[in-house]
């Protein structure tokens, strides 16, 4: 696969404490297999699908104590000139850039409103081998409590333009606030973001939601749940497909997504 564009999202992973469980869990609920875990890297283990890599999973580093989450990396030419773009639109390194051997060069953020993320620029390793794909990423979303401070951030970090969904006139649709993010014009878009209403405990952060494709929504929510997992939203129908957002029983959230099932006329965007 080419490299990616400046910005696009091109890679995620997740730290687990227990690793083997993890593996098993999203073998079942995604149809994951697995490489042998790279100890010079701390036991990285890549994922894949059909054969071509779409994650990775690593135990948690010595003395580390945070909380399992997916991390969506985005492309950068050079992720030091990011990693001060971050800092200087107001948002926080939590790992300064890193080269990791001759896979690439790594960094973590946080934007003002709190969502944690990831710097990528690539060596050897590009990133996703499959996208949009049964078992393989399918989008995101950045779901903020303050999407003023998220909306004027990104764009000047990433080579951003921004659209805004038409909520329309239904009652489901008030008060939502969702915006789209995307690289080289309208027809390329990378990133969602939406307002965290009051639905949302208020003891949850803002966080990026990442969505994996799956063939049967309703059958990959019954594999997580039956492994220990927690439904949280869903599935519903929508005109990108049906989907769902669920936690693995160790508390990382993503969303299944069927991009088959649609549902309803696209939404649209200004």
């Amino acid at each position: 696969m080419a490299e990616f564009p400046e910005g696009a999202p091109c890679w995620v992973d997740a730290m687990f404490t227990d690793v083997e469980g993890a593996k098993t869990f999203y073998a079942d609920v995604l149809g994951w297999t697995f490489g042998e875990s790279t100890s010079e890297y701390g036991n990285y283990t890549q994922a894949y699908s059909d054969g071509k890599a779409v994650a990775a999973v690593v135990p948690p580093m010595p003395g580390g104590d945070a909380p399992s989450q997916w991390c969506l990396y985005f492309a950068s030419a050079d992720a030091a000139a990011t990693a001060e773009k971050v800092k200087s639109a107001g948002g926080e390194l939590l790992m300064e850039p890193m080269q990791v051997g001759s896979f690439g060069t790594m960094a973590i953020a946080k934007e003002p409103s709190g969502a944690v993320f990831g710097i990528w620029q690539p060596g050897d390793h590009k990133g996703f081998e499959k996208l949009g794909e049964t078992g393989a990423y399918a989008w995101a979303e950045l779901f903020s409590r303050d999407v003023s401070k998220v909306d004027a951030f990104l764009p000047k970090v990433f080579p951003y333009g921004t659209q805004q969904m038409d909520m329309g006139d239904s009652p489901e649709a008030a008060g939502m606030d969702y915006k789209v993010f995307s690289v080289g014009g309208p027809d390329n878009p990378v990133l969602g973001r939406m307002n965290m209403g009051t639905d949302f405990p208020p003891e949850i952060p803002s966080y990026v939601q990442v969505y994996f494709a799956v063939p049967d929504c309703d059958a990959a929510v019954a594999k997580a749940t039956g492994h220990g997992g927690t439904l949280h939203f869903g599935p519903v129908d929508s005109p990108f497909g049906r989907f769902a957002a669920v936690t693995d029983p160790q508390g990382a959230a993503f969303a299944v997504i069927d991009l088959s099932k649609t549902v309803g006329e696209m939404p649209k965007f200004a």
